[in-house]
Order: structure tokens, then C-alpha cells, then sequence
């Protein structure tokens, strides 16, 4: 039997790029960048924004351990399948290149492993099943190993 996979959000990046990035927009008029694309600027108010492809890769900047399922609208497991995860809030763009903090799941969840400042990239990890047995995933960020 094959698996068939679909994105959880699937207008928010370019998966299944071997290498998605997450795509925002960014205004013609003052340069704000917004993450999920937006049609005006949450900065100037214009409505010269155009698509733009976000960093795959940025700085840890806080983190904390989702220990319970979140409310609705999540369509993640529950109860017993539940598994506790990582919500990190992720500065993409390294250095002068940072553009905008993203948040999102961590792939890691021990707080002993992550670190403020670590470095982290984009990947899809699996978020739960649909009841055809397609699986559903979605983005997260990864420890970049150095």
C-alpha cells in the first residue's frame, strides 16, 4: 500500500519542494515582510504586497513544550496518541539577512536540547492521518546539526 501525503496548509509553502520554503509577502511600499501572505500591510496599510519565498533557515529566538492538545481548530491527535511537542518562535534569515519571526512546531521537544540563538531550518513532518489514510503534514523547525 502507498502513502499519499498532503500539506496540513498547503498555500503556505512549496512543499513538496525537496527543499520548501515558507512563502509571506512583502510590501512594494515600506518592506515589511508578513507571514502567511497577507493583501495589505499590516506596516503601511498599502496594498502592494507580492508573494516572496522566506528563508528555510533562522535563530531559535524562545521555545516552550506543548504538553496537551491545543483547542480548536486543531485536528491533530488526541488523547493517548497525543504526544507532546516543541513550539518555537524562529527568526528566518541569519544575521543581516533576518527578515521575520515565524512561529511554529519544533521537531524537538526536550527543552534540554534547544538553546537560545541555535540555529534551525524548515522541514514538513508528519501531523496526523485522514481517515483515507492519507497523511497530513505540516511545517516545523529542525536543530540544524553544525
Amino acid at each position: 500500500m502507498s502513502t499519499s501525503q498532503r500539506a496540513l496548509a498547503p498555500e503556505i509553502s512549496t512543499w513538496p519542494d525537496a527543499e520548501p520554503q515558507l512563502i509571506g509577502s512583502a510590501c512594494g511600499s515600506c518592506g515589511a515582510t508578513t507571514f502567511p501572505v497577507q493583501q495589505r500591510c499590516p506596516k503601511c496599510s498599502r496594498g502592494e504586497m507580492s508573494d516572496v519565498l522566506l528563508p528555510r533557515r533562522g535563530t531559535l529566538i524562545a521555545w516552550t513544550t506543548q504538553g496537551f492538545p491545543p483547542g480548536a481548530p486543531y485536528k491533530g491527535p488526541t488523547g493517548k496518541d497525543f504526544v507532546p511537542f516543541g513550539v518555537g518562535l524562529v527568526q528566518l534569515g541569519l544575521q543581516e539577512e533576518a527578515v521575520i519571526r515565524v512561529e511554529g512546531r519544533l521537531t524537538e521537544n526536550d527543552p534540554a536540547k534547544l538553546e537560545f540563538g541555535q540555529q534551525v531550518e524548515l522541514t514538513m513532518i508528519p501531523f496526523t492521518t485522514d481517515d483515507d489514510g492519507t497523511e497530513v503534514v505540516t511545517f516545523a523547525f529542525q536543530p540544524v546539526q553544525n
